[in-house]
């Protein structure tokens, strides 16, 4: 597998795009562009189409797809406003299928989904879709149930062109829905880093009904959670007190839970006179519960981890990545530029990487995928 990246900070319009793809030309080495990735911010959408064709006679893409976006990231740099990046990969004995997805009215106030390509056997699907038009959690959970196991992983489009959202599909601009590209004989390892860190002891819901949590430990879920936030020390009530995160465990088929078992959730409501919970999320009842803290320090602790896990299972740098992260993070959480970047070359090297940042991200915990906030979601490409 052969990886190329090209990141150009400045919003050059026709010309950032054709420098980004000669950039990752240059990493491809000759070898066959079979994905292509595009990222391009808001103030370079106006040219969006001649961007794309400069694009496509660089590079003859057999599969693209990409998406407007607030920033970019690539060559271990954030630009959280602006710029172009580009991503090319050669898969080898693999092959990437494009697609564009489009909801359809059906019978009774129902929706369809039109566009959705063959998935037995996939290895991966890189989705990237419009927040407005398109019902990203419903199909993400209909998708769970037909392919369980099937990682998909990307991000909502987070910056808008003259006609509305930008997305990519191949050579043509679309507005609505969609696109991405489904994975066949290509090894691809999704981690999720949703930023958060586990405080409190482990509680389990013991009755519920949608995302009403009415009881953990047989105690109304309101008066067990505040018991367990005076449990917890000086440091964590200060934390828990700037925003309080709820995490569910997804697979309950572990001896212990650790940060990546949870599905990190806000509390969205609390009823004083029942003590029930309402997060942001479905959960059922004998579902383990944990209270959970996000803050720049367990944001970066909490990607690190990811990261560093993944190396392990590796044993070697990958070929290269795209990440997906949210645009609530970069300076604004960590205080500094670059910061997911930094982390992921700090522990996979100068490897080639590149993305955007999102309204939303999508990624697994466990066996399902979600739609994530404050989160980092990466597909990982070994070598």
């Amino acid at each position: 597998m052969q990886i190329g990246t090209g990141l150009v900070p400045s919003d050059s319009g026709v010309d950032a795009f054709a420098e980004a793809a000669s950039r990752a030309q240059l990493g491809l080495g000759g070898a066959p562009a079979d994905l292509v990735a595009v990222f391009a911010a808001s103030s370079n959408l106006d040219t969006i189409e001649d961007g794309l064709a400069a694009v496509e006679a660089r590079l003859r893409s057999r599969a693209l797809m990409g998406c407007g976006a607030q920033g970019v990231l690539g060559d271990g740099r954030e630009v959280e406003q602006g710029g172009v990046v580009v991503w090319a990969a050669s898969l080898g004995d693999g092959e990437a299928q494009s697609f564009h997805l489009e909801p359809v009215a059906a019978g009774d106030d129902g929706l369809v989904i039109a566009g959705l390509p063959e998935l037995d056997d996939a290895d991966a699907v890189i989705m990237l879709a419009d927040p407005y038009s398109f019902p990203i959690e419903p199909l993400l959970a209909q998708l769970g149930e037909d392919f369980p196991g099937l990682p998909i992983i990307g991000g909502l489009a987070s910056a808008q062109g003259p006609d509305g959202s930008v997305l990519l599909y191949d050579d043509a601009v679309v507005n609505t829905g969609a696109v991405g590209a489904v994975l066949h004989g290509v090894d691809v390892r999704a981690c999720v880093s949703q930023g958060a860190r586990p405080i409190g002891p482990e509680m389990v819901i013991t009755a519920a009904e949608g995302n009403v949590v009415h009881e953990l430990a047989s105690r109304p879920a309101l008066v067990r959670l505040r018991e367990a936030i005076g449990e917890l020390d000086v440091e964590e009530r200060m934390l828990a007190a700037n925003g309080l995160l709820l995490g569910i465990v997804i697979d309950e088929n572990r001896p212990e839970y650790e940060r990546g078992d949870f599905l990190v959730r806000g509390l969205v409501d609390v009823d004083e006179q029942s003590g029930a919970v309402t997060v942001g999320d479905l959960v059922r009842v004998g579902q383990t519960a944990r209270l959970q803290v996000r803050d720049g320090v367990s944001a970066d602790e909490d990607l690190r981890e990811v990261l560093m896990r993944q190396l392990r299972e590796l044993h070697a740098p990958p070929a290269g990545a795209l990440v997906f992260t949210c645009n609530g993070r970069g300076v604004g959480m960590f205080g500094s530029p670059d910061h997911d970047a930094t982390a992921l070359e700090d522990a996979f090297g100068r490897v080639p990487a590149a993305g955007f940042f999102c309204a939303g991200e999508i990624g697994p915990v466990g066996r399902r995928n979600f739609l994530h906030g404050f989160t980092a979601t990466m597909a990982v490409f070994p070598d």
